[in-house]
């Protein structure tokens, strides 16, 4: 049992989320392994933002992403993180620490995790390694579109996947884009980009004229119908899948396993100009001290010690020490989310319902062919603000 455990069974940890990586059978195992009570505290990705930076006496752990770093250090909400305490530090590979998955490649635009890793002595934030981290590289994944394979037009079937099928003519009234204006307006610029409608000096960076460009072609687009919606939720976005209301649409990787699209005939992207990205983690809160603070490095390590690896696997995300998670997936899961190899056998969720059949290879490749090939990382932009009020009038319809 661990030393929190020891000084207090009823010692409660709180960590605040979303529903992404707060899952209950996750919740469930911390507890009977670490002997301590967590509690989750599940909010949408905004109010989470929101209470991280605003109410940090509220929660012990933030569990989110690299890119929330940005609001949160700045605020200093959170404190940092003793690398000399995680005990599996040195197995996190290079996509975390370096910004590319083999260390020595070209580094994607937007909020790269490892610019925004290590603390430095005078508290700013760099990739130059120190003792210290601002949040602990855990869960990550490349997200692009979905599209129906026998219902793509024919302007578009002989021709490589590309974030530009999002504005093409021939799917007008038949995309639907997300409505968060910090994704969904990574998506469109990627999309502009790829349609030739525009070229941004950086994709996840936007000056204030390049916000006018992206915002004014997608309020055109919008008033001439192209867009069928604009999602929320994941489950908005399964529903219109479901519901046969668009062919293409930006998707999450999750989304499209959750409800496993591919057998009803729809396909992940792999686009040619390359992924949006994202890697999310977990940081300790400026007001966590003495048992609670050990509890909540207790929690971390856990979550870097295979199992929790392997059931996040199981839902298309990869964690940050994948070869510590091997030992809990079979040859033939392995070979799957990772490997980019054929299912050898029927695959099955996290929850033990069947998934992946076999044969099936995934959309895009192995894990260094696919986190290999990153166009831009969620990011918050210098211009957020503007972005966003750009952004929903954009999406308003006059």
């Amino acid at each position: 049992m661990n030393s929190a455990a020891r000084v207090n069974n009823q010692l409660t940890l709180r960590v605040l989320g979303t529903s992404v990586t707060l899952l209950e059978m996750l919740r469930v195992r911390a507890e009977q392994d670490l002997g301590i009570k967590i509690e989750y505290l599940l909010h949408s990705v905004e109010d989470a933002q929101r209470i991280a930076v605003m109410h940090p006496e509220s929660y012990d752990i933030y569990d989110q992403w690299f890119h929330n770093i940005d609001f949160v250090w700045p605020a200093r909400a959170i404190q940092p993180l003793e690398i000399k305490r995680l005990h599996y530090w040195d197995e996190v590979n290079a996509l975390a620490k370096t910004g590319t998955i083999t260390g020595d490649g070209i580094i994607a635009d937007g909020s790269v995790p490892s610019q925004r890793l290590y603390v430095q002595r005078d508290l700013h934030l760099s990739s130059q390694p120190s003792d210290r981290i601002s949040m602990l590289p855990l869960t990550h994944n490349a997200d692009s579109f979905a599209y129906h394979v026998d219902r793509l037009p024919a302007a578009l079937r002989n021709e490589a996947e590309s974030w530009g099928w999002l504005l093409h003519e021939a799917l007008t009234g038949q995309v639907a884009l997300q409505e968060d204006a910090a994704m969904g307006g990574l998506d469109a610029a990627l999309a502009m980009q790829g349609a030739g409608l525009a070229r941004f000096a950086n994709t996840g960076n936007l000056s204030l004229e390049e916000i006018d460009v992206l915002t004014h072609a997608l309020a055109r687009l919008n008033r001439q119908g192209h867009f069928a919606a604009f999602w929320a939720s994941q489950e908005q976005a399964c529903e219109l899948i479901d519901n046969h209301q668009v062919e293409v649409q930006s998707l999450w990787a999750p989304i499209y396993f959750r409800h496993h699209f591919h057998q009803r005939g729809y396909k992940m992207a792999h686009p040619c100009e390359g992924y949006r990205a994202w890697y999310g983690g977990m940081s300790l809160s400026r007001c966590a001290t003495g048992n609670i603070k050990d509890a909540a490095y207790d929690y971390l390590n856990w979550w870097q010690s295979g199992w929790p690896g392997a059931v996040m696997a199981r839902q298309g995300y990869y964690i940050s020490n994948p070869e510590r998670s091997r030992a809990h997936l079979s040859a033939a899961e392995w070979d799957f989310w990772y490997g980019g190899k054929p299912a050898a056998e029927m695959l099955f969720d996290a929850w033990g319902a069947p998934l992946i059949p076999a044969g099936e290879v995934r959309d895009g490749g192995s894990y260094a062919q696919r986190m290999g090939h990153i166009a831009v990382w969620n990011s918050v932009m210098d211009e957020h603000n503007y972005l966003t009020r750009r952004w929903q009038d954009a999406l308003m319809r006059k």
